[in-house]
């Protein structure tokens, strides 16, 4: 990760959860695409990115969602985006809320996958 982004995965019980601080921009998005890849389950489950601490979302952070979105969906990997009133903003700004399955709070994306 770079300084500007740090990240950390964790398995829960029904999706892998990842959660990202900092500024997800021009300057941390292909490592933060670089680092769902590297440490995504082999085996086809529900991915929680969890965006809800992250300072600064720019336009090249967007295209790193929509590319992550892109392959999960390729690969049929349901997920969801959670994000903060900032990150809700920027993505509602262009109208990717429902293609990026974003949430506000972490404890509805996790309940979406509970058995």
């Amino acid at each position: 990760m770079t300084v500007s982004l740090r990240g950390g995965c964790e398995q829960q019980a029904h999706c892998q959860l990842f959660q990202f601080t900092g500024q997800l921009d021009a300057y941390s998005d292909k490592h933060f695409t670089d680092f769902i890849s590297n440490h995504r389950s082999a085996t086809p489950q529900p991915l929680v990115i969890d965006l809800s601490k992250i300072d600064f979302l720019d336009s090249s952070g967007l295209g790193a969602l929509v590319q992550v979105a892109k392959d999960c969906t390729a690969k049929r990997y349901p997920f969801v985006v959670v994000g903060n009133a900032r990150v809700v903003q920027t993505v509602k700004l262009v109208r990717l809320e429902e293609f990026l399955h974003l949430q506000s709070d972490l404890d509805t994306a996790l309940g979406q996958f509970a058995a």
